[in-house]
């Protein structure tokens, strides 16, 4: 019989991946971040770097802020870290509430309720 600390190893280990952290555990438990919307086409650029002594941030936290030296789009952050997108949104948010990032937000190029905009759509189909 396997002692507890074997079928713990077991669980918690791939032979391929290494140690497996599941998403749920890096946002402790959160799955919605406490502020911003962050779309997958947003732009995030770090502000500031952390002290050797701030406290709350994870490894994850640090690597985005390696990460967005330069506009990043969420989409790309999460690629490039192998994390899910909500995952990220709710590290950002963290990132966000303590002033270590700046986001840009997309911008619709019209409203929808400009007039101008739903006559080119009606001409463009016209033309088809």
């Amino acid at each position: 019989m396997r002692s507890p600390e074997e079928f713990n190893e077991d669980r918690w280990l791939d032979e391929e991946a290494g140690p497996i952290v599941r998403p749920y555990v890096m946002t402790r438990g959160r799955t919605e971040p406490t502020r911003g919307k962050f779309d997958l086409i947003s732009l995030v650029v770090a502000t500031r770097t952390p002290s050797p002594v701030e406290i709350g941030l994870g490894p994850e936290h640090l690597t985005i802020l390696r990460l967005c030296d330069d506009f990043l789009s969420v989409a790309e952050i999460a690629a490039r870290m192998d994390l899910p997108a909500g995952t990220i949104r709710v590290l950002l948010g963290d990132l966000l509430d303590r002033g270590f990032i700046d986001v840009q937000e997309p911008h619709p190029e019209t409203e929808l309720d400009d007039d101008c905009f739903y006559q080119a759509v009606i001409d463009g189909l016209r033309s088809l």
